[in-house]
Parts: structure tokens; sequence; C-alpha cells
């Protein structure tokens, strides 16, 4: 009975077009990623992304069809709200990043994009140590996001004939 209950779950979720979503397809067999910092999560996480993708890696951006080009990564935390007394009672975390797309010639095939993220986080001095916890998951998903969209910018980038 619960095998038909699926097997009927699965139909109705073919039926309505649902799919799950798939790694886009990148217009190029070529890549190379500069200007990161060498410690950059962003660029650990684009690489891990990307070697999903049939595209190959190269250390050498003369060799490479498309190049991505870090411009700034930047991560921060500002004070948006605090109390009489002077403690923070919220934050503000920040991800920015810049970039642009060219080819080894140097052709920009996507001008500077200019990518800024931001999630806000309540504060209590008492729950500290879970605040930092919490600050390192919302920047691990603001960095998730920013992946995906360089990812899906990447797939709609047009090479020249």
């Amino acid at each position: 009975m619960q095998r038909r209950l699926a097997l009927l779950g699965l139909t109705a979720l073919a039926g309505c077009g649902f799919e799950l979503r798939r790694e886009p397809v990148l217009p190029f067999q070529t890549l190379a990623l500069t200007g990161f910092p060498a410690d950059s999560p962003l660029a650990a996480g684009l690489k891990r992304q990307i070697k999903r993708t049939p595209v190959q890696l190269l250390d050498d951006p003369a060799r490479a069809q498309v190049v991505l080009e870090a411009l700034r990564e930047y991560r921060d935390r500002t004070v948006v709200a605090s109390n009489s007394a002077g403690q923070v009672r919220e934050f503000q975390l920040r991800l920015q990043f810049d970039y642009l797309i060219r080819t080894a010639g140097g052709e920009l095939l996507v001008p500077k994009v200019e990518l800024r993220l931001a999630r806000d986080m309540n504060f209590t001095e008492s729950d500290a140590l879970a605040k930092e916890q919490e600050a390192a998951n919302l920047y691990g998903a603001m960095q998730s996001d920013a992946i995906a969209q360089v990812m899906r910018r990447l797939a709609a980038v047009k090479l020249p004939t």
C-alpha cells in the first residue's frame, strides 16, 4: 500500500513538471579563476562546483577560453541596533563580491558585477559562542547563494564567434 502511494506521488510530481535542479551547462570547455585571495572560501566553493561540470579548470588564464576575475571579495559585520546601555542587539552580516568574466585575450564577456548579500542576526551577550556559530552558518549560506549566482552567470556567457 505504501509503495503504491509513493509511486502515485512520484507520478503526480512528474506530471506537474517537477524536476530536480541540475548543474548549469557551461558553454565552454576551459575556465581559469584569477584574483582570489589564497585562502578564499568563495574560490574553494566555486572550484568544487565547477568540478561537478565537464569544464576543465586551468591555472594559466592565458590558455583558458573563459577567465573569471575576482576584483573584490569582502566580508564584514556591522552593528544595526543596540540598547540604551550600548550592548549590541543586532548585527548585519555582509558578503561583497565583485567580478568580471572575460576571454584570455581580455575581451569582456560580462562586465563588472557587484554582488551584494546581507543577512541580519540578533545578538545577546549570554549566547556569544552560539551566535558566532550562527554567523558562520549565515556566511556559509550567503557564500552558497553567491556561488549559485556566479554559476548561473557563467552558464549565460556567450562566447565570441
